[in-house]
């Protein structure tokens, strides 16, 4: 298998040989924001949000922005070229660039900007049917969850903690309230209506998240945003983790007890057969 190509301060290299000097701040620091988000048949899915997400991360981190959209979308479809198209899932990073060690940000320092590619493969039709176990911990990351930094240190440290535990995913509780899981938005289903936690710092602004609530809302699915907490994951029909690459998990099992019947539940088959539909048309040659 050829080795992939990855984008890093304007050269297009092997992934071997791009290399970062230790001075850069995204190293050191993790001064940095990022971005991932899926391709199917070579075509960047949901591309126009996934770098408005962006733009917003670099500007409440105050860093500079190397590329305009033009500019990154150029690049992200030359690493998915030179990547043999298909699948892919693509990540972005940008740091503040290298400087001399000072929590201050540094003057003039151009920031580091990095494309790089590794194929998507979705899970199998019988690990989606099992559904994903969770568990649930205190939140204890900072109050800027909102923005998609590469400070991820206690979402590693939270994913280990389920991995220890058998779990594949924690779901988060701040003050009572449920804001997300450690990679992913939340979903409950409850008297047939789709909830999702409010928009807020304490959490991700989701791409699939939202185009979840799109895709119910033209299914006739009542969905919207409340505020959720403990209680309502024990008792709730149907609970659903959304990520870019993920797509809509089912969740069976929290904390050790059933969700639902302990199945996928009808509305998550109803939502996941209207998203495989809308990656199908990207397949075809339409617009996603």
């Amino acid at each position: 298998m050829a080795e992939p190509t990855v984008y890093l301060n304007g050269l297009y290299l092997p992934e071997s040989e791009a290399c970062v000097p230790i001075l850069d701040r995204g190293f050191i620091f993790g001064d940095g924001v990022y971005e991932v988000l899926p391709v199917y048949a070579g075509e960047p899915f949901r591309l126009a949000p996934h770098l408005e997400r962006l733009e917003r991360s670099l500007r409440l981190t105050a860093m500079d922005n190397p590329h305009g959209r033009a500019g990154w979308e150029r690049v992200i479809r030359e690493v998915i070229h030179r990547n043999g198209g298909g699948d892919q899932s693509v990540y972005l990073q940008i740091t503040r660039g290298v400087a001399r060690r000072d929590h201050a940000f540094p003057a003039e320092t151009p920031p580091t900007a990095l494309v790089m590619s590794s194929p998507l493969i979705p899970p199998a039709a019988e690990e989606l049917a099992r559904g994903s176990t969770v568990i649930t911990r205190p939140d204890p990351r900072w109050l800027h969850c909102d923005i998609k930094t590469t400070s991820l240190l206690p979402n590693v440290l939270l994913r280990q903690e389920a991995q220890e535990a058998g779990a594949d995913e924690v779901i988060l509780i701040r003050d009572g309230v449920v804001t997300e899981a450690a990679t992913a938005n939340l979903f409950l289903v409850r008297e047939g209506r789709l909830l999702t936690p409010q928009q807020g710092p304490h959490l991700l602004p989701g791409i699939t998240r939202d185009l979840v609530l799109e895709i119910a809302a033209a299914e006739g699915i009542p969905a919207g945003e409340a505020a959720l907490d403990r209680r309502d994951l024990a008792t709730t029909e149907e609970i659903w983790l959304t990520s870019s690459t993920r797509e809509i998990r089912p969740v069976t099992r929290v904390d050790g007890r059933p969700v639902g019947n302990g199945e996928a539940g009808p509305l998550w088959q109803r939502l996941h057969a209207a998203y495989q539909a809308c990656k199908d048309r990207i397949r075809a040659g339409e617009a996603g």
